[in-house]
């Protein structure tokens, strides 16, 4: 039986129930979400003379959770028109709809009775083999199930999505007794390429991982910092990038989740669990007085921080009054910062005697301790656990590459020192002679400790690791900002390595190395990497210190290598498909826009920015952008060539970035044959699967052809677009001039209108307007703040 998922049912259409939703429609997947039914009517409803009967008032709820997904923040739909994808009903007049159905996911409250309650009523009309899911975070799975058909429990599991669904990636499938295994594969697969989550396979237990091993790693937190006298601020100052947890550390993490919430999550554990454990579950007084008074975070605008003017200010648990944020200082951690890599800051602080190593060690070790001792409870192997508390919580190791990291044998020696019970599995480890729970085997790939031996670490063939390619050997070219890695079945990989992959001289030379080089040997170029970014832009320093040097000469051969770096990935004999994902900004977008397609990451942030600092586009963006637009017309469509130039040019003055991968297929950089990846871990298999089927298609590279131009009446309405913006208010005299070099480029300058014109031409007065603005004092102001402050200065 070959299995689809087409359309999907979500019960619920609370803010994990529309969540879910509209992850589905992100990924393509039609679905109705029901929910139940009102009870009484709102004034306004009454003033409009609806009643009760009425099904603009039985699909209130839903109705209303679909409209909220187009408001809140982050943005919930990838794009606005996805929202067509989701239909509302409810869960007295639609059930009967559940049979065209290929998914059921039931996200309703978190009562058991009422869950089940639910399913009587949906077996009654889901037709045999739809798979039926609960979203719980706590409640047992197959307690849920209990009383259901054959069919129903064969085809029932839980399927746990993190919040938000867009954004987190950790989806735990938990299984029961009765679940086909059939269905358990199929939904780990779906999981992970469909809806493109890091999928980890859970047993049935409270919180399941993530949130069993994340909220005891809190409340052991709340309870040092008790415990030490510390402060909200100086332990939030230590537990997040410094240890390679997220920016909100703990307590941020607690505002932004809210104290409700997670309260909620912990008494889950701690009803179902008993003796020392349940002791580390229980919610601490004044946690329990801050839910009393309302402080439940940044939903009721204050918590363990408020914020007041400018200011924000730290709660005092003791007192529960707000003070000055403090950060904690200590000698290690300014050894800590010498290190690089987390890795390497964990180690340095976590064996320091002063009071950020003592705050952390006791922070950590417990956390170590409980996640081994719930091996085989929670889940099956340490790299589900690590891979659930990455995913999840967004950590950047995982409990047992945290301890590894650490040295387990130096680690386990201090816990025993301090009477602390180290579980018999990791004493037998280290016994055994092995140092560590994970390992490379002799072709590089990752291995696992588990049942007494290292087992090699199962990933979807969908994941190439550019890390163990280049560990194998398999670099063909590189210098200090770019390496050519041969990825298999005859294609090569362009990876970006300067500091924030900025693009350099050194990687325009190596730009012109990959491609003579793939022309000769390979079947075609896949241009992407696997760092934090894509490529943030242009080396901004380099250009700046040209630029104050008054090296303009310097500056023109720099840029107009870029420039002739892009037509030579536009022109090449073989195809040359980019893979961006996250920041793919200005000099970034440069490099995608020539290339044959685009594969997306569905997380790609892509936008010709340098109006921001001064500046327009240099390496050919907007010739690039404008062709590009140009080409979604039909051959012999009439068409508004004014349209076309006034829309690159807004898109380019207003630096407009795109919030998805869709959304910039809606902004023009992306075109109806390029793709879109919903797993970023697939991303650069998928665009490697690209250039082979245009090689196997006969490629050929596009012919060069002539551009039309508005000309100079284009460039009057641009200019008079532009002058509005000023005499409104809404941009500067300095954004006026940078407008006034775009709008000249992108119309094609003194020429009469549908001028057409070759790509040279309009290349030339690209590096032109970009070298005048470079000169410019106030745009050598903007570059310098962008620089030092990392945003834009508005002059």
């Amino acid at each position: 039986m070959v299995r689809q998922i087409k359309k999907a049912a979500v019960l619920g259409s609370g803010v994990m129930g529309s969540g879910i939703a509209a992850h589905l429609a992100n990924v393509g997947i039609a679905s109705i979400v029901l929910d139940i039914v009102p009870r009484e009517l709102t004034k306004e409803e009454e003033e409009k003379g609806f009643t009760l009967e009425d099904k603009v008032v039985r699909n209130r709820i839903s109705e209303n959770a679909l409209k909220k997904l187009l408001k809140q923040k982050p943005a919930p739909l990838a794009s606005k028109k996805n929202l067509q994808l989701i239909s509302a009903g409810n869960l007295e007049d639609d059930l009967d709809k559940l049979s065209e159905v290929d998914w059921i996911i039931e996200v309703v409250v978190e009562n058991l009775e009422i869950k089940k309650k639910v399913y009587e009523q949906v077996e009654k009309y889901r037709k045999p083999g739809t798979i039926i899911s609960s979203n719980t975070s706590g409640i047992s799975v197959e307690a849920m199930a209990e009383g259901r058909s054959e069919d129903f429990q064969k085809h029932f599991l839980g399927t746990h999505f993190f919040n938000p669904p867009r954004y987190l990636k950790l989806l735990e499938v938990i299984p029961t007794q009765h679940t086909d295994s059939e269905v358990v594969s199929f939904m780990k697969e779906f999981g992970e390429n469909v809806l493109g989550k890091g999928v980890v396979m859970a047993k049935d237990t409270p919180n399941f991982i993530a949130n069993r091993i994340g909220t005891y790693g809190l409340l052991v937190s709340v309870q040092e910092m008790l415990k030490g006298g510390y402060s909200v601020g100086e332990v939030d100052s230590v537990t997040g990038p410094l240890i390679g947890r997220p920016k909100s550390a703990t307590f941020r993490t607690l505002d932004v989740v809210g104290l409700d919430t997670f309260i909620h999550v912990a008494n889950n554990v701690y009803n179902q669990v008993d003796g020392v454990e349940k002791a580390a579950f229980e919610t601490p007084a004044f946690m329990k007085s801050m839910l009393e008074n309302g402080w439940l975070g940044s939903k009721s605008g204050q918590g363990f921080y408020l914020k007041q003017g400018k200011e924000i200010l730290e709660l005092n648990p003791d007192t529960l009054e707000y003070s000055e944020r403090k950060k904690l200082k200590a000698a290690s951690l300014e050894m800590a910062k010498q290190q690089k890599g987390s890795k390497n800051k964990l180690k340095t602080l976590v064996y320091s005697d002063d009071r950020a190593g003592s705050l952390l060690w006791s922070i950590i070790s417990p956390v170590l301790l409980y996640s081994a001792d719930l091996l085989g409870t929670i889940a099956d192997t340490v790299v589900d656990i690590d891979q659930a508390m990455k995913w999840g919580f967004g950590w950047e190791y995982g409990p047992f590459e945290i301890w590894d990291a650490i040295g387990v044998a130096k680690s386990v020696e201090k816990m025993k020192s301090e009477g602390k019970e180290v579980p018999a599995w990791v004493t037998e480890l280290l016994e055994s002679g092995k140092e560590s729970f994970y390992q490379e085997d002799e072709n590089g790939e990752a291995v696992y400790f588990h049942n007494g031996e290292y087992v090699k670490v199962e990933k979807n063939e969908k994941i190439i690791d550019l890390k163990l390619l280049k560990k194998q050997g398999k670099v063909i070219k590189k210098n200090t900002g770019a390496s050519l890695i041969d990825i298999g079945d005859g294609v090569a990989l362009l990876e970006f390595h300067s500091q924030n992959n900025a693009i350099g001289p050194d990687i325009t030379g190596m730009i012109y190395q990959a491609i003579d080089e793939v022309e000769k040997n390979y079947k075609g170029l896949v241009i992407g990497n696997q760092a934090k970014n894509f490529c943030v832009g242009a080396n901004l320093a380099l250009i700046l210190m040209e630029a104050q040097d008054d090296n303009v000469f310097e500056l023109d051969l720099v840029v107009k290598q870029f420039q002739q770096a892009m037509m030579k990935i536009k022109y090449s004999n073989i195809p040359v498909v980019a893979a961006p994902f996250g920041m793919t900004l200005g000099g970034g977008a440069e490099v995608c826009l020539p290339a044959d397609r685009i594969q997306a990451s569905y997380e790609t942030y892509m936008g010709l920015v340098e109006a921001g600092v001064g500046l327009i586009p240099g390496g050919g963006g907007n010739k690039e952008l404008y062709m590009k637009l140009l080409n979604t017309i039909p051959q012999g469509v009439e068409f508004d060539l004014q349209k076309v130039a006034n829309r690159v040019f807004e898109n380019i003055a207003m630096a407009k970035v795109s919030t998805s991968g869709e959304e910039a297929r809606e902004n023009g950089f992306l075109s109806k044959v390029d793709g879109v990846s919903a797993n970023p871990d697939h991303l650069i298999y998928d665009a490697k699967q690209v250039v082979l089927s245009l090689h196997a298609a006969g490629y050929k590279p596009p012919v060069r052809k002539k551009i039309p131009v508005v000309g100079e009446p284009g460039y009057a309405a641009l200019l008079l677009a532009a002058q509005s913006m000023v005499t409104g208010g809404y941009i500067s005299e300095h954004d006026l001039k940078i407008a006034q070099k775009l709008a000249y480029v992108i119309s094609g300058g003194k020429v009469p209108y549908g001028t057409e014109v070759d790509e040279e031409y309009l290349l030339n007065l690209e590096r032109e307007a970009f070298l005048q603005l470079v000169a410019e004092p106030k745009s050598q102001q903007r570059m310098q703040h962008m620089l030092v402050k990392g945003k834009p200065l508005r002059n």
